[in-house]
């Protein structure tokens, strides 16, 4: 009765551990949607107030992805360096106190420095937040866990939306920016509460045991993936698939508030309301992708999701109506939220514990070096013609992002609770 007793306990206080972890990786992946959807609702006010042309304002978006892609491949090799709990909160501060520190630029220059560094941080955290949660998540449910996560990227959406259909009109730019210091708490909250999952403790002390036997020290992860002929085809099927998924993603989502706005010719608070629809729309998207992953497979979800951006997003620039452009984009956000939603469980059980943050964090982050070039893709597009045809190329994208793993991507390879 005793043995029982203590087992109850444990799997209550394991619970409650991976609560906690759900509740500050969700909060810090809404602030890292948030602050990277402050840039695109600043977009019109910084190209008046700086001067940008349309490919500058483009290249902001490209600049930020490109610190992310560098952040998130550096935040792979931190979490397994240094563990997942400490790579997550410093990667908070760094975020934070770059972009409050936007709101005092002057200039272009200074603005892209500032957003470059901040970036880090962004692209650090999403690798590190869903590599903790993965491994804390029951083996499960562990999909629908990671989609309702994802989620909280969109939530962040939704919370930009708001505070800039408040802050922009009333105080400008600038203190949207400001108010971004405020996860620090966060971050220092959660370095107090959360534990290193199990199986990293286990494997880093197994590395610790291998040095101490007085093995090549800490063989990196990395030489571990390329090294190994079917770890390396897994990291580059992912870094393509990361890669086009990207690509669509964050070009529509830096430009589509410029397009409603400029393109089709809402209002700031017309444009504002569909946008958090979208948005709304997409929250729903990943958590019933994750719920649907754990039923019918991670493959088969993924793909439809993006073959159904893939149709709707052509669907939204020829066909939308004042009549239908509520409906279009609402479907479009359900099934623009898919692929997220099922992203991170379908990665991180693609690879073994000991490479599984730098290889998750570099073929993620390798493709979203290649998916820079997408805002200030539409941007040149939209300089020589419009961003609706921007938008059609980020049609063909998901299309190829739903193909690769639909045709050569396993899943379940790796349970993060044991491997």
């Amino acid at each position: 009765m005793e043995v029982n007793s203590f087992s109850q306990q444990g799997l209550i206080a394991h619970d409650r551990v991976w609560i906690a972890v759900f509740v500050f990786a969700f909060l810090g992946l809404m602030v890292d949607g948030a602050d990277l959807m402050f840039l695109s609702y600043s977009l019109s006010s910084l190209k008046h107030e700086f001067g940008l042309s349309n490919v500058e304002a483009g290249a902001l978006g490209s600049i930020t992805l490109a610190g992310m892609a560098i952040g998130g491949i550096y935040g792979g090799w931190a979490c397994d360096r240094f563990g997942r709990v400490r790579t997550v909160v410093w990667t908070i501060a760094l975020f934070s106190i770059g972009t409050a520190a936007l709101g005092f630029t002057q200039n272009f220059s200074q603005f892209a420095a500032f957003r470059f560094i901040a970036a880090l941080g962004l692209g650090a955290q999403y690798v590190a937040c869903n590599t903790l949660m993965s491994e804390y998540s029951p083996t499960r449910f562990r999909s629908t866990i990671l989609g309702t996560l994802q989620a909280g990227w969109s939530v962040g959406y939704v919370v930009a939306t708001l505070l800039a259909g408040w802050i922009l009109p009333a105080f400008g730019w600038r203190y949207l920016f400001f108010i971004s210091i405020v996860p620090v708490v966060l971050a220092l909250i959660m370095k107090r509460m959360v534990p290193e999952p199990e199986s990293y403790v286990a494997s880093r002390d197994a590395r610790r045991g291998n040095d101490a036997a007085g093995k090549k020290r800490g063989e990196g992860a990395m030489k571990l993936v390329f090294g190994d002929p079917v770890h390396r085809r897994m990291f580059m099927l992912w870094s393509l698939t990361a890669g086009l998924l990207q690509f669509g993603y964050y070009g529509v989502s830096n430009w589509m508030p410029t397009y409603l706005e400029k393109e089709l010719h809402l209002n700031f608070s017309s444009m504002t309301s569909y946008m958090v629809g979208t948005y709304v729309a997409m929250i729903l998207g990943k958590v019933i992708a994750g719920w649907l992953a754990d039923r019918f497979g991670r493959r088969a979800v993924f793909a439809f999701g993006a073959f159904g951006a893939a149709v709707f997003l052509p669907a939204i620039v020829l066909w939308h109506t004042p009549g239908n452009i509520a409906w279009l984009m609402t479907v479009f956000g359900f099934l623009y939220g898919m692929p997220y939603g099922v992203n991170a469980t379908y990665m991180t059980e693609s690879f073994e514990a000991r490479i599984r943050g730098s290889a998750v964090g570099g073929a993620y982050n390798l493709g979203r070096a290649g998916a820079a070039i997408a805002p200030a893709a539409i941007g040149f597009l939209a300089t020589n013609g419009t961003i609706g045809l921007g938008f059609l190329v980020m049609g063909g994208a998901y299309f190829l992002c739903g193909l690769v793993p639909a045709l050569f991507i396993k899943e379940k390879l790796y349970d993060p609770q044991n491997a």
